[in-house]
């Protein structure tokens, strides 16, 4: 998948031109959720297959089920017969995506969030294929733009003098708004990765286990400074290209076996 457009290099590319990553609204999941429909399209041809015919469709930020308050990022399933909903007993494919930029003290919430869904979801389809995505932060000074820099200027200062410098390279942003920079520790992204590796993860075939069938950890360079990046060359032994890969590869293994065997 090197050298073409991944999921994260659309979410990276997203946030190129809003200036900022809004860690509050997660707005990288769309964007998130879009590529790897594309990429999964591309790659699959059962998955491309049901698709196109109807099959199957797809739906963005999804109510959860069992009462919850937050929504399901990319839910593809076959429609409800009665409703142009989807039929949550016959979910195919969820991809839920997280982010730990600024704040790695968050890394535990993200964590039982994702833990939380999976045997929700587990519970109403075991069939389903299930996803994880993690942004992981490897900066250590982040300017916290949304919680910070926007309530030290006016709303008409933030857009038109603020927002046209972010994520440009501006190095007065940070001497400028000493008091909006986040401070990551040296160890928080290996602690982080850590964390959500130990997410239950299942081997192809074994749809009786409430666990992922892929948790996908992608490393990258978000700042809100300087543009950002995806960090291919890092020192946690990851081959993000490579993972991503693997998991399309996964994805389309699993929708064959489950539906079109």
């Amino acid at each position: 998948m090197q050298g073409s457009p991944t999921a994260f290099d659309d979410v990276l590319d997203e946030i190129k031109v809003r200036g900022f990553h809004n860690h509050r609204l997660e707005g990288h999941s769309r964007a998130m959720s879009l590529g790897i429909l594309r990429d999964l399209r591309a790659s699959c041809e059962p998955f491309e297959a049901d698709h196109d015919a109807g099959r199957v469709g797809r739906w963005l930020d999804f109510p959860s089920p069992g009462g919850r308050a937050r929504k399901l990022d990319l839910v593809v399933a076959e429609r409800d017969d009665d409703t142009d909903r989807p039929d949550l007993s016959r979910l195919r494919l969820c991809i839920e995506n997280k982010s730990v930029v600024t704040a790695h003290r968050n890394t535990t919430n993200r964590y039982d969030d994702l833990s939380d869904v999976v045997g929700v979801l587990h519970h109403r389809s075991p069939d389903a294929i299930l996803v994880a995505t993690v942004l992981v932060g490897l900066a250590l000074n982040v300017l916290n733009v949304p919680d910070r820099v926007k309530i030290l200027v006016s709303d008409e200062d933030f857009q038109e003098l603020v927002v046209p410098r972010l994520s440009t390279g501006d190095q007065s942003l940070w001497t400028e708004f000493p008091r909006a920079i986040s401070r990551n520790r040296p160890m928080d992204a290996q602690n982080t990765m850590r964390r959500f590796r130990e997410l239950p993860t299942r081997p192809p075939g074994r749809t009786d286990m409430a666990a992922y069938d892929f948790v996908l950890l992608v490393p990258v360079l978000i700042d809100n400074v300087n543009p950002p990046q995806v960090a291919r060359q890092n020192d946690l032994g990851i081959d993000i290209d490579a993972e991503y890969r693997e998991m399309l590869d996964r994805i389309c293994r699993a929708y064959r076996a489950r539906w079109h065997t």
